[in-house]
């Protein structure tokens, strides 16, 4: 998962006159003034200015320059979002799903998954995949996959790779004929043809979610950085998040850290920022960051 400063040099590359200020705040970010960063998006975010609004969600998002508040993140957000920021809205995704409300984070996943943008198409295609809260649709669920691998998504390769020893051929040709419908524009369904050389179905089974992790051997976890899976506003919340990524984090251990009226959930240690910036690319689609213990 890239990470907040990749995200916002990226959705600022191409932006409009008022960016020169929007890419002022992002100087400040960069120097490390984070309050300075957010006294300049704010005006420009209650002006309309969608970069600058995205930005100011994920400052409230990360607690930088600003109290953490998830609301506020999800307000500044949802505004970029609904403007058609297309990173805004896939982190609005994943923020309102990690935090248990799948309905509505679903809703904007899908609608970054339409843009392209490949975090979204590898967390609703496999929804699809799985008929997790959505109708289950394998042959779009490989396009969405396919295109997310395509953008070189590591994880989506991985769960792409674990597709291909599954499903079968038909199925697959048609997800990569969708795929470039997709791509290109087209408006097109997933009962597009197979292509001619398809081959014999294998035996009918009904296939094992994709994108499991290769097991990591036991490691002796020290160091003072962590990574950090979100804010929760109970505990209980981050405590089933860990009891749900434990196994892909051999060895480490979870933090459970008071932030007003939230409680973050850390994991670690880990030797390096790199070290815990690996995890994180193990962890993705989840939203993670690394963070140095103090």
């Amino acid at each position: 998962m890239r990470s907040l400063l990749i995200i916002l040099a990226a959705a600022l590359a191409a932006a409009p006159v008022s960016a020169q200020s929007v890419r002022a705040g992002i100087d400040a970010w960069q120097k490390g003034d984070a309050a300075g960063a957010v006294a300049i998006w704010r005006p420009l975010a209650e002006k309309g200015d969608s970069d600058a609004a995205f930005n100011l969600g994920q400052a409230y998002r990360l607690g930088k320059g600003v109290p953490l508040d998830l609301a506020q993140a999800q307000n500044w957000l949802e505004r970029a979002a609904r403007k058609g920021h297309v990173d805004a809205a896939a982190t609005l995704g994943l923020l309102l799903f990690q935090n248990g409300n799948r309905v509505s984070g679903m809703r904007w996943l899908k609608a970054a998954a339409e843009a392209g943008e490949p975090r979204a198409m590898l967390m609703v295609g496999t929804a699809m995949y799985n008929g997790d809260g959505v109708p289950q649709d394998p042959v779009k669920a490989y396009a969405y996959v396919s295109r997310a691998a395509a953008q070189g998504l590591a994880p989506a390769k991985a769960t792409l790779a674990d597709m291909d020893q599954i499903m079968p051929i038909e199925q697959r040709q048609k997800g990569l004929a969708l795929a470039q419908a997709m791509a290109g524009g087209k408006q097109a369904t997933s009962k597009a043809p197979p292509a001619k050389q398809a081959k014999a179905k294998p035996p009918a089974a009904k296939p094992p979610a994709p994108a499991k992790p290769s097991p990591t051997p036991p490691v002796v976890a020290r160091g003072s950085w962590r990574v950090q899976l979100g804010a929760f506003s109970q505990r209980s919340s981050a405590e089933g998040l860990f009891a749900k990524l434990s196994g892909k984090l051999p060895g480490r251990q979870a933090y459970y850290i008071p932030a007003g009226k939230v409680t973050r959930l850390q994991v670690g240690p880990y030797e390096s920022r790199a070290a815990a910036s690996t995890a994180c690319a193990r962890l993705a689609p989840q939203a993670c960051f690394p963070v140095e213990a103090r």
